[in-house]
């Protein structure tokens, strides 16, 4: 079963979300956590999802603010404010389900859910797909426009086709992130899924996580996968995959 929610997050922006519950009664609830100008709607996030409930698991996709069908500008937003987005989203549930026990992220949501981890008390094992060692890795999809962010303050590109503007304190943010210093203070499973031939995000990236990831810790070789796992016999294994692994903390 399909609901469709809204919920404020701590800016006042109404997020759109999505809550789909198995045909049981749920093991424990998902948090999804989307890749960097996505939305919810992503055919990966759906199959994952599919696949996730399939196996007993809610899952509660949501837009990150000023994008989807969420509000607020995305101009406005940036990572600090994506892994507010995913506080929002678990008090939301705590408050109106049940508190989320596993997060899920895709790429620099990957990112994001790493560093939420530690504002999220309920959350027992965190997922990652594609995901950045930093988050200032982002900026390679607009560095051909950084120089214009850092003289205006700001520049309009196309990013997957469709029009954006990034503004020097994005660029700010991620720079200030230390997404390694947050792996080393984990204090639950982490399962990082990876393809070798991601050519937007290179598999050194998963290594680096690791290593600075303490044990109980897992790696996912997705071979011939692509960064947005495009192929659904792809994110329907990473869904099957999260689900039986995280099984064993529910």
């Amino acid at each position: 079963m399909t609901t469709k929610i809204q919920f404020t997050n701590n800016q006042g922006h109404v997020l759109a979300a999505l809550l789909e519950l198995p045909d049981q009664e749920p093991k424990g609830y998902a948090i999804f956590a989307h890749c960097f100008t996505c939305n919810k709607n992503l055919t990966a996030v759906r199959s994952i999802g599919k696949a996730l409930n399939s196996k007993g698991i809610a899952v509660f996709r949501f837009d990150f603010t000023g994008l989807g069908e969420s509000e607020g500008d995305f101009a406005d937003t940036n990572f600090s404010s994506n892994v507010d987005d995913i506080i929002a989203a678990a008090n939301y549930l705590e408050m109106n389900y049940e508190a989320p026990k596993i997060l899920v992220g895709h790429s620099l949501g990957g990112a994001a859910v790493l560093f939420a981890t530690s504002k999220i008390k309920s959350i027992k094992a965190i997922a990652t797909i594609g995901a950045p060692a930093n988050p200032e890795h982002v900026s390679h999809i607009f560095e051909n426009s950084i120089t214009e962010i850092e003289g205006k303050g700001e520049a309009d590109m196309a990013i997957g086709g469709r029009p954006f503007k990034i503004k020097q304190q994005f660029l700010d943010d991620i720079r200030s992130q230390k997404l390694q210093h947050a792996v080393k203070e984990l204090h639950v499973p982490l399962l990082i899924f990876h393809s070798p031939i991601d050519t937007t995000v290179e598999i050194g990236n998963a290594s680096k996580i690791y290593k600075a990831a303490k044990h109980p810790k897992s790696f996912v070789s997705l071979d011939r996968a692509d960064h947005l796992l495009t192929d659904r016999e792809d994110s329907e294994f990473v869904g099957l995959m999260i689900a039986s692994w995280s099984n064993r903390y529910l």
